[in-house]
């Protein structure tokens, strides 16, 4: 695949808002989770939430778009310039020429959920009566009036794939001729359903996640909103960060429990080498998907055992954010593109005794490693894998 270049791109999480807070995290090996103070009823778990989201509403004009998800997709696209490249795409190629691709699982669920928690002689409250709130598409709609974008607007809601996917979407309609860029990745705000949805199926834990330890007891739900705006490569002196490849797979083996061999996983991963050239003893790092779920962490421990050599170096970096779902592709794609920046693997925070399973390729703690190329897992209920291949920029040269 020709590669495309990540003219921009912008991270925030529970470590901070921005590229330079995450980086700051990362390199002291600093994470952002706390105690459960968010749920409406009382959830003893750890989470990752961002701070300051509920007083910053958004401005006037798009009070329209009034909601959590949507304020904390508006915090992030202030972040790293990223607005500004934004605008400069558009006047590079004109507006019907720049996609908007979102990935999110829950959306704006938030206010839906306000709403009928305060429902009106069995009406939606005056407040929260406005219909783009109260749909999956809301994210990528508010993006797109945000900066008055008329390409195709497009909503992936693959589970915890969702802002991975958006990347294949993206090249496919480069490619094809539909568009010129892409405003890719996604936004997930904690909320009731999510927190007590996944309690309810036993899968989160009360501490916070330990990744591939062997004594992990679940996931621990974060929030978060990143972006990237991806465009041809200008030439051979291009600087920026490159999408190499990409790999999708759909094993519908259950629900919510991965396929017990990795099939999906590995198809994905396959995929994704392929489609950049590559092959396993080329990457340098892979960020893995990593949820602390026990299936999860075992399927993919294995998998990477398997597949790459020792000096390939892996790690979760959900003990550092929880897993932010819908969003968890696009925050976990910045991370890799800052560990490729700044030549640092990120350590697996939270794990002092490492699953069995586990092989030579897992980064336990922060090393200094020169990173060329990487990969970034992202698999989702129901089979919805991706996994994404990125170089460093110079690769082409």
């Amino acid at each position: 695949m020709p590669p495309l270049a990540i003219r921009a791109y912008t991270a925030t999480s529970a470590l901070g808002r921005g590229l330079d807070a995450h980086a700051d995290a990362l390199a002291a090996s600093r994470g952002g989770l706390a105690p459960n103070d968010f749920s409406v009823a009382p959830l003893a778990c750890w989470i990752g939430r961002i701070a300051g989201v509920e007083d910053e509403p958004l401005p006037a004009r798009f009070a329209e778009w009034e909601c959590r998800n949507n304020r904390l997709a508006w915090l992030a696209l202030q972040q790293d310039g990223f607005a500004d490249a934004v605008h400069a795409a558009r006047e590079r190629y004109g507006s019907a020429r720049v996609a908007v691709l979102l990935g999110t699982s829950t959306a704006s669920i938030g206010s839906t959920e306000e709403g009928y928690r305060r429902l009106e002689d069995g009406r939606m409250p005056a407040d929260l009566h406005r219909a783009v709130i109260h749909t999956p598409h809301s994210l990528a709609g508010f993006v797109a009036a945000a900066f008055d974008l008329d390409g195709p607007c497009l909503t992936v809601a693959t589970a915890c794939s969702s802002s991975a996917k958006v990347f294949a979407n993206a090249e496919r309609m480069i490619r094809l001729g539909l568009i010129d860029a892409a405003v890719v990745g996604g936004t997930d705000t904690l909320c009731d359903s999510v927190l007590f949805g996944f309690n309810a199926l036993e899968l989160v834990s009360p501490e916070p996640c330990r990744p591939f330890d062997a004594r992990r007891s679940g996931i621990s739900i974060g929030e978060a909103a990143g972006f990237a705006l991806l465009e041809r490569v200008a030439g051979d002196d291009d600087d920026a960060p490159l999408l190499i490849g990409y790999g999708e797979a759909s094993d519908a083996h259950h629900m919510s429990t991965p396929h017990p061999e990795g099939l999906g996983a590995e198809l994905a991963l396959r995929d994704a080498l392929a489609r950049a050239g590559i092959e396993p003893g080329d990457v340098d790092y892979i960020n893995l998907h990593g949820t602390a779920s026990q299936k999860n962490d075992e399927v993919e421990a294995a998998l990477v055992a398997r597949a790459f050599p020792a000096s390939t170096r892996a790690s979760s970096t959900k003990g550092f954010t929880g897993h932010t779902l819908g969003a968890a592709g696009i925050l976990e794609t910045a991370i890799t593109l800052l560990a490729m920046r700044d030549g640092s693997v990120p350590g697996n925070l939270g794990a002092d005794a490492p699953d069995p399973l586990c092989g030579p390729q897992m980064a336990w703690t922060r090393e200094e490693r020169d990173i060329r190329i990487a990969l970034s897992n992202s698999f989702g209920f129901g089979g919805n894998n991706a996994c994404l291949a990125f170089a460093r920029a110079g690769y082409l040269a």
